[in-house]
């Protein structure tokens, strides 16, 4: 992937992340590559697979809004919609070593099911 900007870079992550492709998640992963969110605290690679890659199933879509690259780093904001109707906004800190990805920092934004606002509960 020599040449390729961060935002093709992370367009084709969430491609693949879409297509359910783990072997080019996989190939684009750092060894040392770390995963933060509200749920997670710079989780490892492997942890990652086990608890955040089965998640990639439900969606029926994901659409990147906007790319904000400066430097080794990019903001992503995107939106989702489930299988059930749920759909939902996130902002993702993508840090890349050279054309792989090696941190993901998650940020949630607010959930809605038939355009209707659903409270999330915070975690206990």
């Amino acid at each position: 992937m020599p040449g390729k900007s961060r935002s093709e870079l992370i367009r084709g992550y969430f491609a693949a992340y879409k297509a359910n492709d783990r072997e080019i998640i996989e190939a684009v992963l750092t060894d040392d590559f770390t995963f933060t969110s509200p749920y997670d605290d710079a989780i490892d690679r492997a942890t990652y697979f086990v608890r955040c890659w089965p998640n990639s199933k439900p969606f029926k879509s994901i659409t990147i809004e906007r790319i904000c690259e400066d430097g080794d780093s990019a903001f992503v904001l995107y939106r989702c919609e489930t299988l059930d109707g749920k759909s939902f906004r996130n902002t993702e800190l993508h840090t890349f070593r050279g054309t792989r990805l090696c941190n993901v920092e998650v940020y949630f934004g607010a959930a809605y099911k038939d355009g209707v606002f659903i409270t999330q509960q915070p975690s206990s």
